[in-house]
């Protein structure tokens, strides 16, 4: 199939619409077969569920043109596993692990002409979200839903190179113990469009939060997981129960254990051990990993030996096996990779 005429090299990281989506409809109990549409638009009730009280989650993964001319995705079950975790959480039926699977790959077979060439730098992202549709004025659940899949052409997170980014040490809460910060939610999401806001109206990148129980605990960014380095090359990444766990993270274990023969501890990570790292980075689907070169604790200023002007080099090593992975320059571990064509 042609591609699109699209200045990839050029291309920001925003929406731009494509011409097929997958959208199916839970009533009655069971969800529908789905189809794919050209209808973008979405017609809900003004009194629906997910305009009421927030009753919606969502997934994001990409796809991309590997280096022999594959359209392959990353992991697409670890998203679908996720999504139902997040539907059970907020009392949504599950789609189903399997259809969900199946619904990312005819989106992306849909919309091939805007898939990016290998070596643009850019790659088309999916994401699949569910929300409740019929009107819901009491406190509980909707009884309908929808579960949609749309995809856009996206460039480089970073454009113009990786730039270590500062950060700042949040007075406020990303999510409460027991709470919703291990799920994909919107609502956890739209909590944290204050504290961002405030943080770059302060001149910082992004937020570090703190465990609300006791703030003495390395939790994560409002999107991003942490990863650590010590001064003898072993990775840490903090473990709690209301870190969202990240599809990246976990990847970028596997590689630094199995590929790169690092040593790997998830473990709480004390704010007070900070410092004692020497390269720090936010992990994610949109960048793999941004390095972040200090971070501002109240005027306090943390500086990482590693990682202050440019990506330190294990993060690098990280970031580029992970690439080489997706991109089919490295062979992947098993079920790692879906070829769509």
């Amino acid at each position: 199939m042609e591609k699109k005429n699209i200045d990839w090299a050029n291309l920001g990281f925003g929406y731009i619409e494509t011409e097929k989506r997958f959208v199916s409809n839970f009533k009655d109990g069971s969800w529908d077969d789905g189809e794919l549409t050209s209808n973008s638009m979405v017609t809900i009730t003004e009194c629906a569920g997910v305009l009421q009280y927030a009753q919606t989650c969502f997934e994001g993964l990409k796809a991309y043109t590997t280096e022999d001319g594959h359209i392959v995705t990353f992991r697409p079950d670890l998203n679908a596993e996720r999504m139902a975790n997040s539907c059970r959480r907020l009392e949504m039926p599950v789609f189903p692990e399997e259809r969900f699977v199946d619904a990312v790959v005819k989106t992306i077979e849909a919309n091939e002409a805007y898939v990016p060439p290998y070596g643009s730098g850019a790659t088309l992202y999916i994401r699949p979200n569910m929300f409740g549709t019929n009107a819901v004025i009491g406190v509980k659940p909707a009884d309908e839903y929808q579960f949609r899949i749309f995809t856009t052409p996206v460039g480089p997170y970073f454009k113009g190179g990786v730039k270590p980014l500062t950060i700042r040490v949040s007075d406020f809460d990303r999510a409460a113990p027991h709470g919703t910060g291990h799920i994909k939610a919107g609502l956890n999401y739209a909590m944290s469009l204050y504290a961002i806001m405030d943080a770059h109206r302060q001149g910082f990148d992004e937020n570090m939060y703190l465990d609300p129980g006791t703030r003495t605990k390395v939790e994560e960014t409002g999107g991003a997981n942490f990863l650590f380095v010590t001064k003898d090359n072993k990775i840490v990444t903090p473990k709690s129960g209301s870190i969202l766990p990240s599809i990246t993270r976990r990847s970028l274990i596997t590689v630094a254990k199995d590929y790169l023969g690092l040593e790997v501890e998830e473990r709480e990570v004390l704010f007070e051990e900070v410092p004692e790292f020497v390269e720090c980075g936010l992990c994610g689907t949109a960048a793999v990993i941004s390095p972040v070169g200090k971070i501002n604790d109240h005027g306090r200023e943390i500086c990482f030996a590693s990682g202050m002007t440019e990506m330190g080099p294990v993060t690098k090593k990280l970031y580029e096996t992970l690439t080489g992975i997706q991109m089919g320059r490295l062979q992947a571990p098993e079920g790692w990779i879906k070829v769509i064509k």
